[in-house]
């Protein structure tokens, strides 16, 4: 009999606000992420975005570690940018 162990990571819902000083936005937007830590967030955001607001990813940074962030009861989700609501 072959058991197969798989390393289970808790994963967490980051709801995390992500403001970004008009023209280019007037009120930024919020962000929720399936992530394992906070790195791996700030790692899906940037990535989604494209670079298009990479002067304020040291504020990203800073709003991910303010971020609500709640555990999941199931570590079965990937991790993704679930929903984003930018301006």
């Amino acid at each position: 009999m072959t058991v197969i162990i798989t390393e289970m990571t808790t994963k967490y819902l980051y709801i995390v606000n992500h403001y970004i000083p008009f023209p280019h936005s007037e009120y930024g937007g919020v962000w929720n992420v399936i992530a394992s830590n906070s790195d791996e967030c700030f790692d899906l955001i940037t990535a989604k975005d494209d670079g298009f607001y990479a002067k304020y990813y040291p504020n990203l940074l800073e709003n991910i570690h303010n971020a609500r962030v709640y555990t999941l009861a199931s570590d079965t989700e990937e991790s993704k940018v679930v929903e984003e609501f930018t301006t």
